[in-house]
């Protein structure tokens, strides 16, 4: 979804989003049920729970050393492929909930567009993926994070 700037090849190498820490574990994406099925089927040690219509992996406490990567993490990338869920497609842009508005939201810690202007990055979502993002949303509200201070917000979605 966002190839128009983000190269498969950078984010195939970086894998940044695929693992989190304590911190940002919140962050882990919600899987569809066909989806969470086939990673179980893949990775039988895999757990998941329900949230909204959605699973999102179970993690478990983490100690500050400690890392969880998503159980579709492989050697080779994502087993996923382009059935990735969508916060995953859209990564690093996020759909978060801020002052009971949705707005779109950008995590900055993404190697390949930190040092891209934000007027870019808000351009992206005028042509058609904010739209995108918050029609998902709307049918899917599971994945509307809350927010988290030091996300950037772009866009808010219509009152």
């Amino acid at each position: 979804m966002l190839k128009k700037i983000l190269s498969p090849g950078s984010c195939a190498e970086c894998r940044l989003c695929c693992v989190f820490d304590r911190y940002d574990v919140w962050e882990t994406p919600v899987f569809t049920e066909e989806t969470m099925l086939r990673i179980k089927e893949a990775v039988p040690g895999a757990g998941f729970v329900r949230k909204g219509e959605g699973y999102i992996s179970t993690v478990g406490e983490l100690n500050d050393e400690q890392l969880f990567s998503c159980p579709a993490l492989t050697p080779k990338g994502c087993m996923l492929g382009d059935d990735k869920p969508f916060d995953c497609r859209i990564w690093p842009y996020r759909i978060m909930e801020v002052g009971g508005r949705r707005s779109i939201t950008i995590a900055s810690i993404c190697p390949e567009l930190y040092s891209r202007p934000l007027s870019q990055l808000v351009e992206m979502l005028k042509e058609g993926l904010a739209e995108t993002i918050f029609r998902y949303a709307d049918s899917h509200p599971e994945i509307v994070k809350p927010y988290y201070e030091g996300y950037p917000v772009l866009m808010f979605g219509k009152e």
